[in-house]
């Protein structure tokens, strides 16, 4: 666009002035900083320039307003650019844009939810857009909301198979008011991008899986302006493509390699805002979004269903799922397995707050935190051996502070004929690990159906374990229980020797050997450990005072789950003094296939086995 075009046109004017602030404050920062991305910024400058002064829909006075428009840089890298925007929008300024990177400062090296501008943390690249996918869920199909979801995609990130999830969902779905913008700069870190400038392939792609494709020169004004207006109205979700330049605006960077992550020092930088034309930072007008609330929706009272009979907890999960229906507020996901996680009781009484993600479980997990943006409450399940593949976007939503649930059906050996691809061995230590996490592994129906009450109010990650099998009921219907806490199932009295900890599958065993113990004149302890993070410190410390003697068992890898999990709790009580004698059965050979008995008894997690460990201790 020349000058004399921006002349003529105001609009064009003002993205133009505002595009050369967005790359001199990207510089400004990350030179300050030392370190950044300010070339990646500097390609999407102009990109950003028209949505913020012409497109974008958003009350920076209200981050939290229903109606605003979303934002997600998924190339969480180009953060000097986000930052800049910001400063664009008022809401930051210049004192605290040169705090970029810096110990202490809200801007920190990728945008995360400290600011309350930013929807969730991004920076493991391929995120944003799946995340984006579950917003845009969330107005179209459960708040019928206006907003619109606008994603700036790196070409490097469309790597990523997470991406093309989410392109296949958002297309299946046809979730127009989602548009995916792809900065194709050529550039990735190391040298070229598999695609490099191929526009036409970038287009066949996404068009292949239901999208509308508008190829663009991502630096021309006019062009950007009008696929911007273009996707708004569309259809279908809508997929900017734009050939830019890495480094546009500066001639010693644009289009050269190695510079990717790399700040310009002040005589390079003084150079730089020359050439772009630097002068005092001020603020841009962002159209604020029409007035607009949701329609009220009033809550019914939660009631759980109650249990006389055996029945896996699995089932009960389904069917706790079914009775939270009564609150508006709670949505559903799961990844295709849906009748054996039990989550299609949920869709059998509120179909249009039940979601299939089919088998893409980072999408399913991105989904779920894309919705807990707008105020929902996700519960998202799959098989827990399926989570793995999602376990970047748990981590990451962690960083992004949100709030979701999760639940993996199909835990342990216990599972039986199907062999080990589909047991979760390592589930809890994988969860145990997320920051702020709750994980919960109950062992019977009642206790499941109130654990998953208490998750919906639940801030953070929480992660529920179920089981494949049916379980004998341990407790009445209207026993209560609460996150961090325990029961002791068996003894708890002076004439205990040994104390047991299990939770799930495990418990029952340990309770038959308990009773058979008791039958022989030996009295164990059985602690019912259902809350893994946070554990019961101090159920766990008056066992191993009152006995001294202790055996974990779990349907578990040794590493990183139950055992783990008290031996540290009683070594920050400081009581592991008070421990004489210690026993760990955990899953420690490659299990095959076989009945959930034989399994158990194969692994050493038995009745059997737990009789002989507390024999051996005393």
């Amino acid at each position: 666009m020349t000058t004399t075009a921006a002349a003529a046109d105001p609009a064009l004017a003002t993205y133009a002035d505002l595009a050369r602030q967005l790359r001199a404050d990207s510089i400004r920062s990350s030179t300050a900083a030392g370190s950044g991305h300010p070339t990646s910024s500097l390609s999407a400058a102009d990109l950003m320039a028209v949505l913020l002064a012409g497109h974008l829909r958003h009350d920076w006075s209200k981050p939290k307003d229903l109606a605003n428009d979303h934002l997600i840089f998924s190339k969480g890298h180009a953060s000097p650019l986000y930052y800049a925007l910001l400063r664009a929008a008022g809401v930051v300024d210049d004192a605290e844009l040169l705090t970029f990177r810096r110990l202490g400062s809200r801007l920190e090296g990728h945008p995360t939810p400290v600011l309350p501008w930013t929807d969730v943390a991004t920076g493991s690249l391929g995120q944003g857009l799946p995340i984006g996918v579950g917003l845009a869920l969330a107005a179209e199909r459960v708040l019928h909301a206006p907003y619109h979801t606008w994603i700036l995609v790196g070409d490097s990130e469309s790597a990523e198979g997470s991406i093309w999830e989410a392109f296949d969902h958002a297309g299946h779905e046809r979730l127009a008011s989602l548009t995916a913008i792809l900065d194709v700069n050529r550039l990735g870190q190391r040298g070229p991008t598999e695609l490099q400038w191929d526009m036409d392939a970038y287009a066949a792609r996404v068009k292949a899986f239901g999208w509308d494709a508008i190829v663009i020169d991502g630096h021309d004004l006019r062009a950007i302006d009008d696929a911007y207006g273009r996707a708004r109205a569309a259809k279908a979700p809508t997929a900017i493509l734009a050939k830019t330049i890495k480094g546009k605006g500066v001639s010693f960077l644009e289009d050269r390699e190695g510079w990717h992550g790399k700040a310009l020092d002040k005589d390079q930088a003084k150079q730089a805002l020359q050439e772009i034309g630097a002068s005092p930072s001020k603020t841009f007008a962002t159209k604020k979004p029409a007035a607009w609330a949701p329609a009220k929706a009033v809550a019914r009272p939660v009631e759980l269903k109650t249990y006389t009979e055996a029945l896996a907890t699995r089932k009960a999960y389904g069917e706790a799922l079914m009775s939270l229906a009564a609150r508006p507020d709670v949505v559903v996901l799961d990844a295709e397995v849906s009748n054996s996680t039990h989550a299609e009781d949920f869709k059998k009484v509120a179909p249009e707050r039940f979601f299939e993600m089919y088998i893409a479980e980072q999408q399913l997990v991105a989904a779920a935190v894309g919705m807990q943006v707008v105020g929902l409450r996700p519960f998202a399940s799959t098989f827990a051996a399926f989570l793995t593949r999602a376990y970047d976007f748990i981590r990451m939503a962690a960083i992004s502070r949100a709030s979701i649930r999760l639940s993996g059906s199909h835990a342990g050996v216990s599972i039986g004929e199907d062999g080990p691809s589909q047991m979760a061995l390592e589930d809890l230590a994988m969860m145990r690990a997320v920051h702020g996490s709750t994980v919960l592994y109950p062992c019977d129906a009642n206790q499941t159906a109130r654990l998953v009450e208490l998750m919906a109010d639940q801030p953070g990650i929480s992660y529920i374990r179920t089981t494949r099998e049916k379980t004998p009921l341990v407790y009445p219907a209207g026993a209560t229980f609460r996150i961090g806490g325990s029961v002791v199932v068996r003894g708890g009295d002076a004439t205990d020797r040994v104390t047991v900890v299990a939770a799930g599958i495990t418990l029952h065993e340990a309770v038959k050997a308990a009773d058979l113990l008791k039958g022989a004149g030996t009295g164990v302890r059985v602690i019912d450990c259902y809350s893994v993070k946070p554990i019961d410190t101090a159920t766990l410390v008056d066992a191993v005072k009152a006995n001294g003697r202790l055996i974990v068992v779990e349907d578990h890898w040794a590493e990183g789950g139950i055992g783990d999990a008290v031996l540290s709790a009683l070594a920050e009580a400081g009581a592991l003094g008070a421990l004489v004698g210690y026993r760990h059965l955990a899953v420690r050979k490659m299990p095959g296939s076989g009945k959930p008995a034989e399994l158990l008894d194969a692994a050493g997690i038995s009745a059997p086995q737990i009789v002989a460990a507390v024999n051996g201790l005393i």
